[in-house]
């Protein structure tokens, strides 16, 4: 970054991730520009403010934004609860985009269109590396403008983009006709969209813990009103993977969710079909039919589309990207986070030397690096962002020795899209032993360049 370290770096995304690589860009002496599409300093978060998280305070607190809070009289919250999402922004996020050193800095309603060099598109290789980036940005009042910095580092996250309803990761057949039909990807059931789903036939599509908590609030809800009718298509054979090990799972919360679930389908409360891809759906007056691949079919109210997230890559397709084919995250961290093979606890740390593109300079970090794999921990990712604003600064053995304590979790993943760390519950089955939190943690520390390769062919997951 020596030719042009006098301008600054755009950070792209103002959630827990992209605050933090601001705050470590600061520490290393280096100019944060963020740009945060929504109103307000993590606004994705927002929309699943009702939901707890799976892991505790502690694994979602990066250092140096804690460095900058401290001095402001900031108290840090109990380090072994867990919180629900609107607790992160309110004791966390709010607090720390109001400090002065990123207040300053932060530009919200403000949502990047594209990112490219400056006059070259990506066919263009001469002087490629010492040419500034250009980030063009859309304001909330339509002006359109463009930013010349030294780097960009993408922590923009996937909420924005849920994956479909469909099979063979395509839309079905009517979905967007439908969309009217198709709720948010985690709504507050008990809450701010209550009348939504009350007296409701509601279908619930997937087989993640999102899915089990929408389920199992649904289930609350139809206790107050009685019409509500829950149905669950899952396109495995078996729900089984939800409901995991029970009384004898290591992670308590996720047994308590799945148990309770497993309850609530053989009392009849939920109605499970199983073995239901969606080819499907057709909008009519009092509904929508969800049709699946074998013919069968569903009528609902609302469809809440619990089938995970994938990356946006559109803004990026004028810089030279190098990704795993399979889960779209940078190809030396593909391997390490196939869901086929991992689950939050075994990924190990990883930084700049991973997470770089051929794009010199850029970087995607946060749960976007992670492209369509749901193993995310914030923990990893402000290990990340600390190597990035290292390597960017100069200090390449500190960008090298990546050490994070995580927890032990098994197999603990979810299909929010979010991140592992979201959703535990939003008032059920929620403890502080959660999914990622509920043994000891273990300090890991390895070179980035170690990489586990794939063994077999990786079959298409069940939603």
């Amino acid at each position: 970054m020596d030719s042009v370290k006098t301008l600054p770096v755009a950070v792209i995304g103002a959630g827990p991730v992209g605050l933090a690589t601001a705050a470590h860009l600061l520490e290393r002496g280096l100019e944060p520009v963020i740009f945060e599409s929504g109103l307000t300093a993590g606004a994705a978060i927002e929309q699943w403010r009702h939901i707890r998280l799976f892991s505790p305070w502690r694994f979602n607190l990066d250092d140096a934004a804690v460095r900058l809070l401290e001095p402001t009289g900031w108290q840090s919250p109990r380090p072994t609860a867990l919180p629900y999402g609107g607790e992160l922004i309110d004791n966390y996020l709010t607090p720390l985009a109001a400090i002065p050193q990123l207040a300053s800095r932060l530009q919200t309603g403000a949502r990047v269109i594209a990112v490219t060099r400056q006059g070259l598109d990506k066919t263009h290789v001469r002087n490629r590396d010492t040419t500034p980036f250009v980030v063009r940005v859309e304001h909330q009042d339509g002006e359109v403008r463009d930013y010349t910095v030294a780097a960009v580092i993408d922590a923009s996250g996937t909420w924005s983009t849920r994956n479909p309803l469909g099979t063979s990761g395509l839309p079905a057949i009517g979905e967007g006709a439908a969309a009217e039909r198709i709720s948010s990807p985690l709504p507050d059931v008990a809450g701010r969209d209550r009348a939504t789903f009350a007296g409701r036939r509601v279908l619930v599509v997937g087989a993640g813990h999102s899915s089990a908590n929408t389920l199992i609030n649904l289930a609350e809800l139809a206790k107050d009103e009685p019409d509500t009718r829950i149905l669950w298509a899952v396109r495995g054979a078996s729900a089984e993977k939800v409901y995991g090990g029970g009384d004898a799972d290591g992670l308590p919360a996720r047994g308590q969710l799945g148990s309770r679930l497993r309850r609530l389908v053989q009392g009849g409360t939920i109605e499970l079909h199983t073995g239901f891809g969606i080819a499907a759906l057709k909008t009519l007056d009092s509904g929508v039919t969800v049709e699946s691949v074998d013919g069968r079919t569903l009528e609902a109210d609302v469809v809440v589309p619990c089938t995970g997230f994938r990356p946006d890559l559109e803004m990026l397709r004028e810089l030279r990207l190098d990704l795993d084919p399979a889960v779209e995250a940078p190809t030396g961290l593909g391997p390490l986070i196939d869901p086929e093979f991992h689950s939050c606890g075994t990924v190990p740390p990883h930084g700049a030397k991973l997470l770089a593109h051929p794009e010199k300079d850029f970087y995607i970090v946060g749960m976007k690096s992670y492209g369509r794999a749901p193993t995310f921990l914030l923990a990893t990712g402000y290990e990340q962002v600390r190597s990035v604003a290292a390597a960017l600064a100069g200090d390449q053995e500190a960008a090298d020795t990546v050490r994070l304590e995580l927890p032990e979790t098994g197999v603990c993943s979810t299909d929010a899209g979010i991140s592992c760390d979201v959703p535990a519950s939003s008032g059920a089955a929620a403890t502080d032993a959660g999914c990622c939190a509920a043994q000891e943690p273990i300090l890991i520390g390895i070179p980035t360049g170690l990489a586990h390769g794939r063994q077999g062919d990786k079959e298409e997951s069940s939603v």
